[in-house]
């Protein structure tokens, strides 16, 4: 059987004063002879990795809380704790900590907290103990002033601390309460006032153990209502026990969690509205009231955890449709401020919560309670619902999949969800923008987990368009039945243009992926056909719409997306064949006949693996010099005004196909005899001259005109196989032309492209082209 007595939680105290849990292990003392001395460690229960390794300095103060806490700093702004989950083992290792600092085990804090002058630590040690006035009315201006003279002095508030835990002081001055509230003594009132907030700035868990017990808190409490800088006292007490109610929507058995309820509510109002607010000296000094609070939360949320009675019968009557609609509400908004209260624990301790509400069925009766009619309890149902996709939206997303196998789709959760956003009544849309988020969530991909057997973001997405995406843009499609949205819909007159450029976002967003389950969808719907037809009639406008649409058919055609290429193409060209101002529709022309050709010509694939297979493999330094020339080159040179060639027939013989191999050797003889003549065109600035002409003629003459700059022309595939390629010795620069097959009766006359090849070949080849002139001449004389 595992030793529970040594184990413990390690908790750090970070910037914003909150305590994070840094795991559950099991601790032990000893010498440790890297650290030189007797040491904490902790070793996790779950793999067995180091926790915490901490010397235990003879200097440092450690302080036990709570008989199960032990608190400590070992450097500036870096406080650790141990929470032990038996009382037994926190003595044994207090036992320990005081053996090696020479301390008594009865104390609760081995050291001062801050060093203090030699001549206050000369006096406080000339005498051992602090003597505290006798508890008396007439002597409560004495021990005020007592109190407020020890709190600037780590030393002296130990020793008032002492003085006052061992002669059970804070009960007297309670008792004087009671006359001076009696006898209407304001003055007594005021100074008691000043004692009890003094002894909170003590910072001791022993005293606040007394002042928060049941028989002493509320006059506690009464104490601190008779502020002196306030004209009128205050009513806490009446407020806390006529106004704030304690009642058991679910009755608790356990005395001990009701007992640890009505504490930690009271202390929480003391420290929230009763203690005045602290400044920054004082702040430091309450560490131990907000430890002290934050512990006992940790604590009832564990023993609810564990009464398996008291969450069985919450959800039992949440869900049974005999529950009247008072007591529903009252279970619903237990509920949600369970959930709310578990907000203040780490991230283990709340991980346990929300399994344990998942395992009873949350789920399932947030479902039962969001088709009910009342507003209130819906909305309280959806603030739990928040807490549920905020802790863990995947755990969200498996229950809504799983229970689609067995509902309709009118009464699944996520539907129920998306209803109640689009049919928000308040003006503010205050609901509407809260479940808009958590639905944001929801299908957000970026937080779908991928494992070795399943993907949520296929499956979940999957599910949601089949499932929800008809729920969801209903409204969207009932406002669009006509030819023209409704104009008195809730967006007003501008609905149009937003709904435009919000559709060309949602359709950029979707080609993006390059998903082709998408591709598919699309052109079986032929969704393009409106996007056409807003670009048309937009005309020759230069504003949002036009760069919009002109930008998707570019991605496409850039990205070489081949289905939606020849969609396009196919059912819009004659459309958009007179756009000329742009490039980009003759370019997917051309990405389209380039497929055409290479479909209709089998050989050409053949021809383009085998050279392939022969390329000159370059050596990894001209790689690095090529790709640093890629990205020196301007994009503007690479891209605009790309020259268009179409081919002339479609239809080809196989006899007018001449000889792989011959027609490789004769586009090398042409491509070097155009380097030749381009060299002799360039200008001063190193550039080839803005416009140039191809001449060369087989049985038919033909001259091609291209008005583009060179660099703008991809190269010809052929090439990197050849003995002219870049990483060749005695090499020159490659082709700069890339025209499409053009043949005729007569023969060859144009270069052969080999579209396949063009996503690896396009690169190297537009980094040749930004070598400057002077260079390809240098490398063709060497």
């Amino acid at each position: 059987m595992t030793d529970t007595r040594r184990r413990v939680k390690v908790y750090t105290l970070n910037e914003d004063r909150q305590w994070d849990d840094r795991g559950t292990g099991h601790v032990s003392s000893c010498y440790v002879e890297r650290l030189k001395g007797m040491s904490l460690l902790v070793r996790a229960e779950s793999d067995g990795s180091l926790l915490l390794e901490s010397k235990i300095n003879p200097n440092t103060a450690y302080q036990k809380q709570q008989d199960t806490l032990i608190v400590w700093s070992e450097a500036e702004n870096y406080d650790l704790a141990l929470s032990f989950q038996e009382k037994a083992g926190c003595d044994e290792i207090w036992e320990k900590i005081c053996q090696v600092q020479g301390k008594d085990p009865s104390v609760d804090i081995t050291q001062d907290l801050v060093d203090e002058s030699e001549e206050e630590r000369f006096d406080d040690m000339s005498s051992p103990g602090l003597e505290l006035p006798s508890c008396e009315l007439s002597r409560l201006e004495e021990i005020a002033e007592l109190v407020a003279s020890s709190l600037p002095s780590p030393l002296r508030r130990e020793k008032l601390a002492l003085a006052l835990e061992n002669e059970g002081y804070i009960k007297k001055l309670l008792e004087i309460f009671h006359v001076c509230e009696d006898l209407e003594n304001i003055e007594g009132l005021h100074h008691l006032y000043e004692i009890i907030k003094g002894i909170f700035l003590l910072n001791r868990t022993a005293l606040f153990e007394v002042m928060f017990s049941e028989e002493c808190i509320m006059d506690v409490i009464g104490c601190l209502e008779y502020d002196p800088s306030l004209s009128q006292s205050r009513k806490h007490r009446e407020f806390l026990t006529k106004t704030a109610k304690f009642k058991e929507v679910i009755p608790i058995s356990d005395p001990e969690l009701k007992q640890k309820i009505h504490q930690t509510y009271r202390v929480q109002y003391i420290q929230d509205m009763v203690l005045p607010t602290p400044s920054v000296f004082e702040e430091n000094m309450l560490s131990t009231l907000h430890s002290f609070i934050f512990f006992n939360k940790v604590e009832i949320v564990g023993m609810l955890q564990e009464d398996e009675k008291f969450l069985t019968d919450l959800f039992a009557q949440l869900t049974d449709e005999a529950t009247d609609e008072e007591k529903r509400q009252e279970l619903v908004n237990f509920l949600k401020e369970f959930c709310a209260f578990s907000q203040t624990l780490q991230p283990q301790n709340r991980d346990a919560f929300f399994k344990t509400l998942s395992n009873m069925g949350i789920l399932p009766a947030l479902e039962v309670i969001l088709g009910m009619d009342d507003a209130q309890v819906r909305s309280a149902a959806t603030d739990i619902f928040s807490y549920l996709v905020e802790y863990n939206p995947s755990m969200v997303r498996e229950f809504v999949m799983q229970e689609a196998q067995q509902n309709d789709d009118d009464i699944l959760l996520i539907n129920l969800i998306i209803e109640h956003m689009i049919c928000d009544t308040d003006p503010e849309l205050g609901g509407a923008v809260l479940l808009m988020g958590l639905l944001r969530t929801l299908v957000d991909p970026e937080n779908m987990l991928a494992t070795a057997n399943k993907t949520e973001k296929t499956e979940f997405l999957g599910f949601f368009y089949k499932h929800c995406m008809h729920v969801l843009t209903a409204p969207l499609l009932a406002n669009t039945t006509e030819d023209k949205p409704s104009k008195d819909h809730i967006f007003g007159t501008n609905l149009d243009n937003t709904s435009v450029s919000g559709a060309l976002r949602f359709k950029r967003k979707i080609i993006g992926l390059k998903d082709e389950f998408y591709n598919r969808y699309i052109m079986k719907s032929f969704l393009f056909e409106p996007v056409v037809k807003a670009f048309l009639n937009n005309g020759s406008r230069y504003n949002l719409m036009n760069s919009a649409i002109i930008e998707m058919f570019e991605f496409i055609r850039v990205e070489d997306i081949k289905s939606l290429t020849a969609h396009v193409i196919e059912n819009y060209w004659k459309a958009l064949e007179d756009v000329d101002y742009v490039q980009t529709f003759k370019g997917l022309k051309l990405r389209f006949e380039q497929q055409r050709e290479r479909q209709d010509n089998p050989k050409l694939d053949s021809m383009r693996s085998i050279l392939r297979n022969h390329r000159y493999r370059r050596d990894a330094r001209t790689l690095e010099d090529e790709e640093e020339m890629w990205f020196n080159t301007d994009e503007d040179d690479m891209e605009d005004g790309e020259a268009v060639v179409p081919p002339s027939d479609k239809t080809k013989n196989d006899e007018d196909i001449m000889d792989p191999i011959s027609k490789f050797m004769e586009r090398k003889k042409l491509k070097e005899s155009e380097e030749k003549e381009v060299l002799l065109k360039t200008n001063l600035s190193g550039r080839q001259s803005p416009s140039f002409k191809l001449s060369f003629s087989s049985g038919t003459k033909s001259n091609l005109t291209s008005q583009s700059s060179a660099s703008n022309l991809s190269g010809s595939p052929g090439s990197p196989g050849s003995p002219g390629s870049p990483g060749s010795p005695g090499s020159v620069s490659k082709s700069t032309s890339q025209m499409a097959a053009i043949t005729t009766k007569g023969g060859l006359v144009g270069l052969v492209d080999y579209p396949d090849d063009d996503e690896e070949d396009d690169e190297d080849e537009d980094k040749e082209e930004t070598l400057p002139l002077s260079k390809k001449a240098k490398l063709e004389s060497s």
